[in-house]
């Protein structure tokens, strides 16, 4: 039985636009996770590269001073490097990611609320990539004295926490609603993020409490994905201290970290490009809610008929 068409142009209270954003994600799961593989790739490969970094260099400075360990030096300069190699890929990922996030609403608004060809989604992604860039470093800009007010705020006794996380999910709506804004409407990066900023702010608790639970839930969901593997660790560690492996020069046991490591990484970019279409379902609900475009059209299309 065919599921019916998701219309994402269309007034939604924020349970509306949390539930649209679930049911789209159950229909589209399988199609923009083979999006996001195919063109994830190499990204995969960098991931298990820094992993392993990591991994090797935590498990050296576990042994740092012991005869036949490794220098104190090297396992950080090792965990260090794995550190810079992952916020290098984390920014890479990110624009990427965003980018088919985002190309994959809008191609999908525009074929008539069916799913999106890989190729058209990576299109529309490539020409933006110029637009793409730019905004990121606008954001780094913008995030500078967010940062630093957050950090004041947070300054204040038991509200200021509360002040940081709705400071932190505004900001990212107004980012996240104002990306999908360039892509849908072909706008300049700083014409989108004053675009972005008007729903937003118009609707700002709306907009907040939707990126709150849907983050929330993500992250729920994210540990839930963990628990198979993180059961299984926890096994091999038992069998391990039981039968006194050391852990710290056991090739199983770094094979093990490392692709576990690796296997959280993907899935917090794969669950930042989600969090990016959850924004993006919530700019077409805005924008629909403050311009009527889709409800003029139908009342044009029975004007037409009669």
């Amino acid at each position: 039985m065919q599921e019916p068409k998701i219309e994402l142009g269309e007034r939604r209270d924020i349970g509306g636009v949390i539930a649209t954003y679930f049911e789209f994600f159950k229909q589209h799961l399988k199609s923009f996770l083979n999006i996001f593989i195919s063109y994830n790739g190499v990204f995969i490969i960098g991931f298990i590269g820094v992993s392993y970094l990591m991994v090797t260099g935590f498990a050296g400075s576990m042994r740092t001073g012991e005869e036949g360990g490794m220098s104190e030096f090297t396992s950080d300069l090792l965990v260090g490097l794995g550190v810079i190699g992952f916020l290098g890929l984390l920014v890479l990922t990110t624009v990427l990611n965003f980018s088919l996030a985002a190309s994959y609403l809008v191609e999908y608004d525009k074929n008539g609320n069916t799913a999106p060809e890989k190729k058209a989604v990576w299109r529309l992604s490539w020409n933006n990539i110029g637009r793409v860039l730019l905004f990121i470093l606008l954001l780094i800009l913008i995030y500078i004295p967010v940062l630093l007010l957050s950090f004041l705020v947070g300054l204040v006794p038991f509200v200021g926490f509360f002040g940081q996380l709705f400071m932190g999910f505004a900001f990212s709506c107004w980012m996240g609603v104002s990306f999908t804004c360039m892509f849908n409407e072909n706008r300049d990066v700083t014409e989108a993020l004053g675009e972005g900023w008007r729903l937003v702010s118009r609707y700002f608790w709306k907009s907040v409490l939707v990126n709150l639970v849907i983050s929330l839930l993500l992250w729920v969901l994210l540990m839930v994905v963990l628990m198979i593997p993180g059961f299984l660790i926890g096994v091999y560690v038992f069998h391990a201290t039981e039968n006194a492996i050391d852990l710290a020069e056991s090739p199983v046991a770094t094979v093990i970290w490392t692709l576990s490591l690796t296997l959280f990484l993907l899935l917090y970019v794969y669950m930042q490009s989600l969090l990016q279409m959850g924004n993006g379902i919530l700019y077409f609900s805005l924008r629909e809610e403050t311009y009527n475009i889709n409800t003029r059209k139908r009342i044009d299309q029975i004007g037409l008929h009669e």
